[in-house]
């Protein structure tokens, strides 16, 4: 224990806690300028997110050879009574205004169109403008989307006109992330400062913990700018914003364990900095497993097939590792030079009694204590009940239509084209064969169900031949982002893979959708049971047993069934969502998992260090009356952080902020408070099995 103490010492002694505050200091000067640098680091292009060894990435890879990669912006004209003479003059005007634009990466002189609806009396019009996607492309994408639309307006008098295909729905999502960063840093600090006020009453004691946690995103997102520069990291907007999220979250947590701890022993110590080592040497193992705990949870989507999700892994690591870094030596040492004063008005006094000893968990404890068995067992029964909601989740994928919380222009014209225009008109087949059985290949495709006959050809800008291989489109009569144009892909694929020596592979952003569906299934069925055998075996190190980490491994299960099944019966009637997309349970199970398991880490491990001297039964209710209180405000501050994913305009993101911020609720006041505490007071001392503490009979056992 000395030792231990003499380790917190050098966070918190009366001149350590000056050496880290300049070190922090000096950090900060170096890498605040490149926090902010991290958004021009990101890479939003489409191998950042698709599966590497995917079909459809080798197709998109391979089509480079041919021809730069390139994303069209459909231009749609309408009008439902038949376009007028003046609208085909405007429209022919505004086709040859396209062809000389230039800016933005657009490709005016390949401008396609306009093309009719039908020969006679047309009702709407379709003009293709291409857009290069280099390694700026999805930088400028908006701005190339705002240059056509500037020129060819907005419509009006009856006629609509609209902007989608590929480059108009990118352009709507790049939009959507504009801002992302400061978006969500805004509002999770803003949730943060409410819930440290509502927890410690206190507005100066809040300035601490913003303080610390700030420096945190800081240097993490300076970190990760330099690996993206300089070591091939991969960020993009996704995981960019979730970093913002879990530092506040994570952070915000390890501050609050500490504080309350720290608090404790001011009572107990008149030497401030005494109290703080001893708040260290008996928080600090918790503190740090539940860092490790989430460190190595998001370590483990880095086996996972989507770039995405594997990027996301890294990220999130450095993210909370850096946050876990902070709160152990930043924060302690800020709060000991600032002195005591800091908890105005409610300062722990030395002498001064310690109020959760009376509180209100301390008498919920007292009560579950006296009936353990029907507590816990009535409690999972009713989280069981509520996991029946899973049957409405429908994790299939959702289109571009339900992929926005409102209703953009591209989604707009999506609908408007697909009423006078084949369905996947703008976002077709890519194919790439050998030169020598092209023209079967060819005729494969054009014979599948799903594909429009005609629409074979080669797009423009295309050098036909490269290597022995050419590369042709072909238009599908279903919308691109359908499950009928998924099939669609499905059968050309098999069509032209039975073609003998065609090495024919079948690409495009349809396919595109299937193989990251495909993707996220298979990493589903991988990283859930990793994640859970990593928290498992931390669990076991942590508390030196086998029958505790077992039990809380089922809570945290039960927990995350319940949360997905609320969840869905909310989308399904409450928001009236389309759907989730298919790495939805993924995300949400490894935020519950990793960041839920905290709360029992800061509870078993106060209990473990209470039974030691007044036995396991006693112990999970003094247990409880220390915890309480803070671990409640934890989880609020987490679920309010999650919560904020919300303000993003993109269904994916407010469905994982929502499930998120349900399953840390329900983790915090139903599983933790009331199933876990049960269930250890039935189990009692044989839950800390084989530890020798199994063998203390505590006191006695009540019916």
């Amino acid at each position: 224990m000395t030792g231990s103490r003499g380790v917190a010492h050098l966070v918190c002694g009366r001149r350590a806690k000056w050496v880290v505050l300049v070190l922090w200091l000096i950090v900060l000067f170096l890498t605040a300028p490149l926090a902010s640098r991290l958004t021009d680091a990101q890479d939003n292009d489409a191998a950042s997110w698709l599966p590497g060894s995917a079909e459809s990435t080798q197709v998109l890879q391979a089509s480079e050879k041919f021809r730069p990669e390139q994303i069209p912006a459909v231009v749609v004209y309408a009008r439902e009574s038949g376009l007028t003479a003046a609208d085909r003059a405007r429209i022919q005007q505004d086709a040859r205004e396209l062809r000389r634009l230039t800016d933005h990466g657009i490709i005016g002189a390949q401008t396609r169109g306009p093309v009719y609806d039908r020969p006679t009396d047309p009702r709407a019009a379709r003009i293709q403008v291409p857009i290069t996607m280099d390694e700026k492309g999805w930088e400028r994408i908006a701005p190339a989307v705002d240059s056509i639309r500037d020129d060819v307006g907005e419509g009006g008098d009856g006629l609509a006109v609209h902007i989608t295909g590929p480059g108009g729905t990118n352009a709507d999502f790049s939009k959507a992330f504009e801002g992302i960063d400061s978006t969500l840093l805004l509002s999770a600090m803003a949730v943060v400062i409410v819930m440290l006020l509502f927890t410690y009453r206190s507005p100066t004691l809040l300035l601490v913990p913003l303080l610390a946690v700030v420096a945190a995103l800081f240097t993490a997102q300076a970190l990760i700018y330099l690996l993206a520069e300089h070591a091939g990291l991969t960020v993009n907007g996704q995981s960019a914003g979730i970093l913002t999220v879990l530092v506040f979250g994570a952070g915000t947590d390890y501050a609050l364990l500490l504080v309350a701890r720290y608090r404790e022993e001011l009572r107990r110590h008149e030497d401030r900095h005494e109290a703080m080592a001893l708040a260290l040497h008996r928080a600090g193992p918790a503190v740090i497993a539940s860092g490790a705990t989430v460190v190595l949870s998001m370590l483990v989507l880095l086996a996972a097939e989507m770039n995405s999700t594997s990027g996301l892994g890294p990220v999130a690591a450095i993210g909370v590792t850096v946050a876990l870094l902070a709160m152990m030596t930043l924060f302690p040492a800020l709060l000991v030079i600032v002195g005591r004063w800091i908890f105005w008005p409610v300062v722990p006094h030395f002498g001064s009694a310690e109020p959760t000893e009376r509180g209100v968990w301390a008498r919920m404890g007292r009560r579950i204590a006296g009936r353990p068995r029907t507590t816990w067992i009535a409690t999972a029964a009713a989280l069981a009940l509520c996991s029946l909601g899973l049957l409405q989740l429908r994790a299939e994928g959702i289109g571009n239509a339900d992929a926005f919380t409102g209703k953009p222009d591209s989604i707009v014209g999506q609908e408007v084209s697909a009423r006078y225009f084949p369905a996947g008109s703008g976002d077709p087949l890519v194919i790439i064969s050998n030169r020598a059985q092209a023209r079967e290949v060819g005729r494969a495709v054009a014979n599948t169900d799903g594909v429009v006959p005609d629409s074979l050809g080669l797009p423009p800008g295309t050098r036909p031949f490269h290597d022995g291989r050419v590369l042709f489109e072909a238009t599908m009569s279903a919308p691109a982002d359908s499950q009928a144009a998924k099939d669609t892909v499905e059968r050309v694929r098999d069509a032209v893979h039975a073609v003998p020596d065609a090495d024919a592979q079948v690409g495009g952003g349809t396919a595109a959708l299937l193989d990251m569906e495909k993707a996220t299934t298979h990493d589903n069925l991988l990283i859930i049971p990793l994640v859970l055998l990593v928290v498992l075996l931390i669990l076991c190190a942590l508390l030196r047993a086998l029958i505790a980490p077992l039990v809380l491994i089922g809570t945290v299960i039960l927990s995350f069934a319940a949360a997905l099944g609320i969840s869905a019966l909310a989308f399904r009637h409450l928001f009236d969502y389309a759907g989730e997309t298919t790495d939805f349970p993924l995300f949400v199970f490894v935020f519950l998992v990793a960041l839920g398991i905290d709360y029992n880490i800061f509870l078993t491990t106060r209990i473990r260090e209470e039974a030691t001297h007044q036995g396991t039964r006693q112990g999970v209710v003094t247990g409880l009356a220390a915890t309480g209180a803070v671990i409640t405000s934890a989880g609020l501050v987490l679920a309010g952080t999650f919560a904020a994913l919300a303000t993003l305009p993109m269904v994916a993101f407010a469905e994982i902020g929502f499930a998120v911020a349900l399953g840390v609720l329900l983790d915090t006041l139903v599983v933790r408070s009331v199933l876990v505490t049960s269930l250890f007071l039935d189990i009692g001392p044989k839950v800390w099995w084989p530890h020798p503490l199994a063998r203390d009979e505590g006191l006695p056992r009540r019916a």
